[in-house]
């Protein structure tokens, strides 16, 4: 593979180079292997990975496509390459941030300091749809609320015009996905690329399933020296159906649906061919407005009668927390610098993109002003729908997106169209930038920890700046170099 022609994005920093011809140094060894590489070495490594994740059945469900529902996701053989340092700065901002937001769940859950400090409004809060009143009071073991959260990172030039840093995109707490592509996708790269390993120092990832399984056992209810833990799906129609059952089939546990559980006496049992099985650490893929028909939406029956009743006794943990999405619900994501400072008082070591409110008039008219330049988000929305890219967008679309401001300005937020970092890939024509952004995972039990990488995900349109998967997005192997950790074997 040759990369001497590689041909920068204007205006984007990139992973991989500082200027034409001119590499990172954290990359240098990574560019060396690459351009040791035969073109047709690595044409024939890419059909042996689709085939992988073909026999592993590494798909994913595009709801609402006529064409058919399973896809894999593209995957590209060339990896994104995280310093040392940089990832000792993104290590320690994670953690603070997601530290903060736990705080921040318990505090809406109890005593409302941040409210009565007028941090927050109160209508923020309380008028949220994500806001479970039934979560009021209910005493969590280690006041943990999120146990696994997802915070999506971008790299983008500052707005000074200084060096490119690393901006909090968003926080996702409620069933943060993708962590079995991240796993997937490094062993698919030792198999194919040993020799890459060999050569460069990556730390490892594969103990993810271990790390998640003593957090939830650190999660179970007071008194539960050997918790049974099970990981609840909403079945096989789940978009992300092969990672609830890859992650129960890495942690040893049973993998469960909401028919497999029934509550007696406050207490969540599973059924078994042996009788009735006690369950006490739930590590639930279901949404809150279906997990128990009888406390919200009776006519789902993907959940359990009683489990909220079961849960306000303390006879059962969930991972995550019921309510939860009030602290990654978009218009919430403004406030979390502020969080940080008022329940940690520290300043915020991973900044926020600068946010507009559309509920404010002041910004809505600014916004309704500027869509051309701007992003708009619905603020529950997910996945890449409901938003506008207006650098991207017609005349037309950015009209019909200004009407449905006008009409409910509280359910969107406006940010300015960063310029994400684009990282060498590998597609028809050959090698070219695309735009990615990060999700690395964060773990809470009795302490906070990240697996060194995450899911780095891939816009494959050229020029696009939406990476996800249900929009045509793919995803890469994230390399972090880390002399103190062993290489992965």
């Amino acid at each position: 593979m040759k990369l001497m022609d590689y041909r920068l994005a204007k205006q984007a920093p990139d992973e991989m180079f500082l200027a034409p011809g001119q590499v990172h140094e954290h990359c240098q060894a990574l560019y060396e292997w690459l351009q040791a590489q035969p073109a047709d070495r690595l044409t024939q490594k890419r059909a042996e990975a689709d085939l992988a994740f073909r026999r592993v059945g590494i798909t994913f469900a595009v709801y609402g496509d006529d064409a058919g529902t399973e896809r894999l996701i593209p995957f590209d053989m060339i990896p994104r390459v995280i310093s040392a340092a940089e990832w000792a700065r993104l290590e320690t901002g994670l953690k603070q941030r997601v530290r903060a937001l736990n705080h921040f769940l318990h505090d809406v859950y109890h005593d409302h300091e941040i409210i009565h400090a007028g941090v927050i409004p109160a209508a923020q809060v309380f008028g949220n749809a994500q806001y479970r009143p039934e979560m009021q009071g209910i005493a969590l073991p280690g006041r943990v609320y999120c146990h696994v959260a997802g915070i999506d990172i971008v790299r983008a030039a500052a707005p000074d015009g200084g060096a490119p840093q690393f901006y909090v995109l968003e926080d996702n707490l409620r069933v943060p996905s993708g962590v079995s592509y991240m796993l997937e996708n490094r062993k698919v790269m030792m198999r194919l690329f040993p020799d890459a390993f060999a050569g460069i120092n990556v730390a490892p990832v594969a103990h993810y399933p271990d790390r998640l399984l003593e957090n939830l056992r650190a999660s179970a209810p007071a008194g539960i020296d050997s918790p049974t833990i099970v990981v609840m799906t909403p079945g096989m129609y789940n978009s992300a159906y092969f990672e609830h059952a890859f992650l129960a089939q890495q942690m040893g546990v049973e993998l469960v649906e909401g028919q497999d559980l029934f509550v007696d006496d406050e207490t969540v049992y599973m059924r078994t061919t042996r009788g009735r099985r006690r369950v006490d650490v739930i590590y639930r893929r279901v949404d809150d407005d279906y997990l128990d028909p009888l406390a919200f939406r009776p006519e789902s029956t993907l959940g359990v009668p009683g489990l909220l009743s079961a849960y306000r006794a303390g006879r059962v943990s969930l991972a995550n927390a019921i309510g939860t999405g009030i602290a990654d619900d978009k218009s919430i994501y403004p406030y979390v610098p502020e969080m940080i400072r008022f329940y940690l008082g520290e300043e915020p070591v991973l900044q926020n993109v600068p946010t507009y409110q559309c509920r404010d008039p002041e910004s809505l008219a600014y916004v309704l002003a500027n869509l051309a330049s701007l992003v708009v988000k619905e603020v529950h929305g997910a996945g890449g729908y409901g938003m506008l890219i207006g650098p991207t967008s017609t005349r037309d679309e950015i009209e019909q997106f200004a009407q449905r401001l006008r009409a409910t300005p509280a359910a969107y937020i406006a940010q300015p169209t960063l310029a994400l970092s684009t990282s060498p890939t590998y597609v028809e024509s050959g090698v070219a930038p695309r735009h990615i952004d990060l999700r690395p995972y964060v773990l809470c039990g009795r302490e906070i920890s990240v697996v060194p990488g995450g899911l780095t995900r891939v816009a494959l349109r050229e020029g696009s700046l939406v990476v996800n998967s249900s929009q045509g997005g793919g995803t890469k192997d994230t390399w972090v170099l880390q002399e103190a950790l062993p290489k992965e074997r």
